[in-house]
Order: C-alpha cells, then structure tokens, then sequence
C-alpha cells in the first residue's frame, strides 16, 4: 500500500486529503444532527405543560436548535401573534443555516473528487504512451501496468464521492424532517399561548 501512495504522486495524496476532509465533516454533522440534540425529548414533554420559567430553564439546562427558538417565542410573548411569528422565522432561518452548516463541504466533495481523480489518471498515462514508443516491440507489460496504476487515482476520486454524495443526501433529508417538526412544536406553542390569551380575555368581559 505504501508503494501505491508513493508512486500515485501528488494526486493521491490530494485525494486521501479531501477522504480526511469527507470523513471529518460526516462524523461531524453526523453528531450535530442527532434528533435528541437538536430537538431534546425532554423539552418536548414540557411545551404543552409548562409554564414559561419552566421552559426558559429546560431551554438554558440543555442548549439546542429548538431551545433557541422556543427562547424567541418567549422572549417575545408580549408582541402580537404576527410579531412573534415574524421574530421567529428571523430565528429559525439562523438555526438552519447552523444545521445545514458543512453539508455544502461535502457537495463540494461530491463533485470534485472523481474529477480530480480523472485528472490524475489522466496525467499519469500521458507519459506511458510516449515511454511506449521507445519500448520493445510488443512489450506491453510496462504500459498495462503504468495504466493500471494511473487508474488507482479514478478509483480514490470515486470512493471519496460515493459515501459522501450517500451522506449529504441523508443529511439534507435529515435536516428537512428536523426542520418540520421544530416548525410544528414551535406552532403548538404559539397556539397554546395565544389561544389561552383570547379565552383569558373573553372571561373577563363584562357581561350585559
């Protein structure tokens, strides 16, 4: 394996750079989108029952996606409903672009890695067919073998592609379902405080 790095240049050794780069950010992204993280269970429990100090509290125990926006909703309890959606929206286009942060990487990655790994191939077997010309007759053993290792590099670029095209994909759709359902318990929320709002003040109404 060694002699196929040392012999792949500087092509192959871009290429395991970019697989580092790939494996760090699906690791990374892996971590950060786990559903409890962005969306904890236990905050989750406490929005259809909890009073607004007890849900600043769970927010601030343990910070997440969904906490953030939860803290906007509060923090704007005394703005109309339209007011806070507003805010919110604000606050929730800020917390996707810190979901979908380093999935744009590894688009990146999906593209340029098998062509850099052509480009390499490509490189590599120029030189084989002018070296060819001055072989012996028939001899083609150089020329399959020097082909054979120029072909390594398409193969690297593409084994570097495929997993991470297959994990942004998954984070995308990942990133879409999260979205939904931080949208829907943000809405249940709002709902709750408002609705309780308009019946609180048609109780007090004086009666004819």
């Amino acid at each position: 394996m060694f002699v196929w790095l040392r012999e792949g240049g500087g092509f192959t050794w871009l290429l395991l750079g970019l697989s580092v780069v790939a494996v760090a950010f699906i690791l990374e992204r892996g971590w950060a989108l786990r559903r409890s993280r962005v969306a904890p269970p236990n905050l989750e429990r406490l929005l259809g029952v909890a009073d607004p100090d007890a849900l600043r509290g769970a927010c601030a125990a343990q910070p997440s996606p969904l906490g953030n926006l939860v803290l906007s909703i509060l923090d704007h309890l005394q703005w109309t409903k339209a007011e806070n959606v507003a805010a919110l929206e604000v606050a929730a286009r800020r917390e996707m672009m810190g979901l979908e942060r380093g999935l744009v990487v590894l688009e990146i990655l999906v593209g340029i890695a098998p062509l850099l790994g052509l480009v390499g191939t490509i490189y590599g077997i120029i030189p084989l067919f002018g070296d060819f010309g001055k072989a012996v007759s028939g001899d083609n053993s150089l020329l399959a073998k020097g082909i054979g290792a120029s072909l390594n590099k398409t193969l690297l670029g593409l084994m570097v592609a495929i997993p991470s095209l297959v994990a942004w994909s998954y984070f995308n759709k990942q990133v879409e379902v999260l979205a939904v359902e931080m949208e829907s318990l943000c809405d249940r929320l709002l709902r709750r405080h408002y609705l309780g709002e308009g019946t609180g003040a048609r109780a007090q109404a004086p009666k004819p």
